[in-house]
């Protein structure tokens, strides 16, 4: 299993247009693997978009 660590230091994204109603907006649940993505580290972003990829081993 692939762990977040693995992807290399938090790649941290910006929001347009505002902060989301509440902090769980920030996540949502990958279609392929059923494991929550937080929007707002682009390497759990870019991973779960993958078409082949495994749920990330959340270590840090």
């Amino acid at each position: 299993m692939t762990k977040l660590s693995d992807l290399g230091p938090p790649i941290t994204g910006k929001r347009h247009g505002g902060q989301p109603p509440s902090p769980r907006d920030h996540f949502y649940k990958c279609r392929r693997c059923g494991q929550l993505v937080d929007r707002q580290d682009l390497r759990q972003v870019i991973w779960h978009e993958q078409p082949e990829h495994e749920p990330l081993e959340m270590d840090a």
